[in-house]
């Protein structure tokens, strides 16, 4: 049996309808401190085949976005006030448990941070995997077995046979890795969601968790939302970008675009922030001054204003909503982007004050040049 299903796909083309579509989707919790705000007011389209990159630092609502739209999350003091989530004109956030049932595996999977707390620590790796089969295939035992070694083989965990019967705490953490993504894959979904599946994994391991994600993504034709904080990952993994801060996409692009065009300050940041090889031992690090602001607390301005070089009155008044760049395809959320001359006034004037419009020292910003 091939490991790649039957199921017929067309070629993605630029007419193509949107597989995974978002409204303004919200997802807010409610807590003693007040209402968080985690996701707020996410819009989304995604075609087949495509893999949309998916960063922002550590609390910005990616992973709280990702288990939105699998489903995924506790339903105890979780508000939804508004929005939509659509998977092949399905739609997804008013379906119950049951219905959703059906569709994870089979059509909807998942890649998780951690493999140590998404396997089963007592059951052997071939069991979890038949076990997929089974219940949305409908195989038999042998067969399923055989088809769990194939997947095995296909992500490059070598001698399958013996793995079958092996637990987790016998593998790796690389090898771990491969097995949630052969359980994910073994339905052959059409959309995966791989939410920073190289978090505890060495650099070495990682690269190659990467290369076969791409790979298996290349072959079956998914789509695929790749979630992490680090845009080197994504820079030549991924067709799309978008950047989230604060539980809002700030900016969306064509990869290639959103490295040679950026327009977001706060997207510049972050690319500032990775370390750059070529630079002379001991170079200091670029670093984003403050902190993400608390969700229960927002102001009425932009939500990144605190920390930007670029900030000028109106960012801490009114806040800016996803307005198209020249280029084809980008959106950015800014009064005074990148590279264009509001955006270079502003930062001149800042800098002549030497702080923003918020009292942020502009000694502490991350700026070009300074």
């Amino acid at each position: 049996m091939s490991v790649t299903m039957s199921r017929a796909r067309s070629i993605t083309d630029s007419t193509q309808q949107a597989i995974l579509q978002l409204d303004d989707w919200k997802t807010w919790f409610q807590t003693e401190h007040g209402i968080v705000k985690a996701v707020d007011g996410i819009t989304l389209d995604l075609k087949a085949g495509v893999t949309l990159g998916l960063v922002g630092e550590s609390g910005s609502g990616k992973t709280v976005l990702s288990r939105s739209i699998l489903g995924l999350l506790p339903t105890r003091n979780r508000l939804e006030p508004g929005g939509s989530i659509s998977f092949d004109g399905a739609d997804l956030g008013s379906m119950s448990k049951r219905e959703r049932r059906k569709l994870w595996g089979a059509e909807l999977a998942m890649v998780f941070q951690n493999p140590m707390t998404s396997l089963n620590p007592v059951m052997p790796i071939g069991r979890q995997i038949t076990e997929v089969l089974k219940l949305h295939l409908q195989m038999c035992g042998p067969e399923a077995r055989e088809r769990a070694q194939e997947l095995l083989a296909s992500v490059g965990i070598p001698a399958p046979g013996r793995r079958m019967d092996e637990y987790p705490h016998q593998l790796s953490g690389g090898m771990r890795q491969r097995v949630t993504i052969a359980i994910a894959l073994a339905c052959d979904p059409r959309f995966l969601m791989a939410d920073e599946p190289t978090t505890a994994l060495d650099v070495t391991v990682q690269a190659q968790i990467l290369d076969l994600l791409d790979d298996q993504r290349t072959q079956r034709n998914m789509t695929m939302i790749l979630v992490t904080h680090d845009l080197g990952v994504v820079a030549g993994r991924t067709d799309e970008v978008a950047v989230m801060y604060a539980g809002k996409i700030v900016e969306k692009a064509p990869t290639k675009t959103l490295f040679s065009n950026v327009r977001m300050p706060y997207t510049q940041s972050l690319m500032r922030s990775i370390p750059d090889m070529s630079a002379p031992s001991h170079t200091r690090l670029f670093t984003i001054p403050g902190r993400p602001p608390n969700l229960t607390d927002l102001s009425a301005g932009c939500r990144f204003s605190p920390r930007c070089p670029h900030a000028q009155e109106k960012c801490l008044v009114e806040e800016p909503v996803l307005m198209p760049s020249d280029q084809p395809g980008q959106e950015f959320a800014c009064w005074y982007p990148v590279g264009t001359p509001e955006g270079e006034a502003a930062l001149e004037r800042n800098l002549s004050r030497g702080v923003t419009a918020s009292g942020t020292p502009m000694s502490s910003m991350t700026v070009p040049d300074a």
